[in-house]
């Protein structure tokens, strides 16, 4: 069993050296100009700095350095793989990289974790009687899952919080698995990403003079780290096979966590293929997008989107506790995941367009959101500043 010393260690120490290092990459962006400017598609209003990405990976790895009870092989690929990840998302923070190279890189960079660990989504553990994955079936689908996954976490980093604060989520419920799966390494990763992420995550929601973009750099990694987790878990020699006899449905546990950034990059992606236009292209029509048109704050986007992610995660928990078989969770998962992008995105933009009562009632909700505007939010703010 992993003791509580070997995570609260790692996550502390990751805490601790983002709080640390924060104002440092701040400083140096403001300095050199290393920032996001505002655009027609972009929806803040001031220039930003943008390699936030670089003190969330320094938490991460003091707080992998300071776990002594971690010692595989796979920890350097996964480091030198998220290095790889924050120098191309850098890069293109600063020089804006072509879509197709960025593609193609991180198809590069999965083979190279695919052929170097030996690991793959390779088994569906029960899922419509399937179990082990010919390799000819395996990579192919790693590597298409994967690519998804960082393109995905990457896509929603549109408002202030939402990629980060959906990767503390996601990073807590991973490490929960891997606690009870007894599985350190990846336990120590999840608490250590988390870990990272909370600081950055408050100066960027909370801070003014203090707040920074997590930048490609930095949801490239988290991406990375996502499809790492992913792929640890749906491997053939991971620890699920026990859960499988448990009639827990491990994939539609994955898909759950991971539901609204995957499902709304489907939506997005499939609707500007359908419109004869290329999915790289970028336009204004994610769900983030969609909240603060209705009049929702940057921190009313985030946290409705977070809560839509956690009722997915819920029901999916509900409907493992009440027997149902891991297809059923699966379906329930797709359903309720189905609903809470695809649907509800074209119902809230099809009340808008006609100005109907319950457009009217979310932009109303949307107004009650804008907490920046209250004395309590302002005394947080100049807390974090001074951070």
């Amino acid at each position: 069993m992993i003791s509580a010393h070997s995570i609260i260690v790692p996550f502390l120490v990751a805490f601790v050296a983002t709080l640390w290092v924060h104002p440092k990459v701040l400083k140096i962006a403001i300095m050199k100009n290393l920032v996001d400017n505002p655009d027609a598609r972009k929806l803040q209003r001031n220039p930003t700095p943008v390699m936030g990405g670089i003190a969330v990976f320094f938490g991460i790895v003091l707080g992998l350095a300071s776990s002594q009870t971690i010692s595989t092989s796979d920890i350097f690929i996964y480091l030198a793989t998220m290095m790889i990840m924050l120098y191309v998302g850098t890069i293109d923070d600063i020089l804006n990289l072509s879509p197709k190279l960025r593609f193609i890189i991180e198809i590069a960079v999965i083979a190279l974790l695919i052929i170097v660990t030996g690991g793959s989504i390779n088994n569906f553990f029960g899922l419509w009687g399937l179990s082990s994955l010919h390799m000819w079936i395996a990579i192919p689908l790693t590597i298409v899952a994967s690519v998804g996954i960082i393109n995905a976490i990457n896509l929603i980093d549109g408002v202030n919080g939402l990629s980060t604060g959906f990767c503390i989520m996601a990073s807590s419920l991973f490490a929960i698995y891997f606690y009870n799966s007894n599985n350190l390494p990846m336990c120590v990763i999840a608490v250590s990403a988390a870990g990272a992420i909370i600081p950055f995550f408050l100066h960027n929601v909370f801070g003014k003079a203090t707040r920074m973009f997590i930048g490609d750099g930095g949801a490239l990694v988290m991406g990375l780290i996502m499809s790492i987790f992913v792929m640890n878990i749906l491997r053939t020699d991971s620890i699920g096979l026990i859960f499988e006899k448990q009639n827990l449905g491990i994939i539609p546990f994955c898909l759950a966590v991971l539901s609204v950034p995957v499902f709304d990059t489907l939506r997005v992606m499939t609707s500007r293929i359908i419109k004869g236009t290329s999915p790289f292209n970028a336009d204004k029509t994610h769900l983030h997008h969609l909240f603060i048109d209705l009049g929702f704050s940057h921190i009313g986007t985030t946290f409705s989107i977070l809560t839509l992610n956690t009722i997915i995660v819920f029901s999916w928990w509900v409907t493992y506790h009440l027997g149902a078989s891991i297809d059923v969770q699966l379906y329930v998962v797709l359903v309720m995941s189905i609903l809470s992008t695809i649907v509800f995105y074209a119902f809230a933009r099809q009340q808008m367009k006609n100005d109907t009562k319950v457009y009217r009632l979310l932009a109303k909700i949307g107004s009650l959101t804008h907490f920046e505007k209250n004395k309590v939010w302002k005394s947080v703010e100049n807390i974090i500043d001074k951070i």
